[in-house]
């Protein structure tokens, strides 16, 4: 049952990592590499608003995601809206290029090393939940990813703003015609899976030393959740995400040595059954 708990958490994070690259491949049709330097940005985001403007854990939730988003609106304005009409492999390729960039200037100015960053007072202590004593943070964490997954998923696929979004992917120019701003939309879209990686890095920051590297391994984790649940598909990125981290946490009980490649090993047959994904649409 611990294990069982502690694999929701690695869920959370699994969820909603997953889900920003879900909704820029589904809504934009571009493979985003830089996701794990973008979630490690918002970590590093929070720290600095710590270190050097004594700003708390608090206003980092809203601040670090929306720098972020905002960094990301830059770059699909400035490099990724000229690759959209071309193969999506050039797509890969400039996000990975940045991803490499954009970790090697943080590892250039604050080294490998990792700096702590301290669990704010209001989420400190544990509860007793009978088979295992849980830290508050580690029940926020949980939270917070389970109200930000299910809220994008009711915008885009519940609200007239996620009609647009993903009529405006299918056909953009009878969007347009109908008054809508496509371009702006597609930006803040982008802008959106970013700031949600944001979040993800804000929340992992007292969890773990906020380091530059801290994103490289957990995005290949990241991109099999996605690929399992559905390449673009919202709903599959949250179950997939939030069920993956359970059983990744189950084998360290029952077969430990699984541990590091059960969700690879799962990718492997799903794409066998379903190369489509378990929640993704067949073509």
């Amino acid at each position: 049952m611990s294990q069982l708990l502690l694999g929701l958490i690695n869920g959370s994070f699994y969820a909603m990592l997953s889900l920003g690259l879900a909704i820029i491949f589904g809504l934009l049709n571009v493979i985003n590499f830089a996701h794990g330097a973008l979630y490690m940005m918002g970590a590093f985001v929070a720290w600095m608003l710590l270190q050097y403007c004594k700003v708390g854990y608090w206003p980092s939730l809203i601040i670090a995601p929306a720098a972020v988003g905002l960094f990301g609106v830059a770059l699909e304005r400035a490099l990724l809206k000229r690759l959209y009409k071309v193969d999506p492999l050039y797509n890969l390729l400039c996000t990975f290029g940045l991803a490499l960039i954009i970790q090697g200037l943080f590892q250039m100015q604050y080294g490998s090393s990792g700096m702590p960053y301290q669990i704010p007072d209001a989420l400190q202590g544990s509860y007793d939940v009978g088979f295992m004593v849980l830290p508050k943070y580690r029940a926020w964490v949980i939270g917070v990813s389970l109200v930000a997954c299910f809220a994008t998923w009711y915008v885009t696929e519940r609200t007239r703003l996620g009609s647009y979004l993903r009529a405006g992917t299918e056909n953009p120019t009878l969007v347009q015609a109908f008054g809508v701003n496509v371009p702006r939309m597609i930006t803040l879209t982008y802008g959106l899976g970013v700031g949600l990686a944001a979040l993800a890095g804000v929340l992992a920051a007292p969890m773990t030393n906020v380091n530059p590297t801290m994103g490289e391994d957990l995005i290949i984790v990241v991109f099999a959740v996605v690929v399992i649940g559905g390449m673009g598909s919202i709903m599959g990125s949250i179950v997939t995400g939030f069920a993956l981290g359970v059983i990744e946490g189950l084998t360290k009980v029952f077969y430990p040595e699984a541990s590091k490649t059960v969700i690879f090993v799962l990718m492997a047959l799903v794409l066998l059954v379903k190369p489509q994904g378990l929640f993704g649409r067949t073509q």
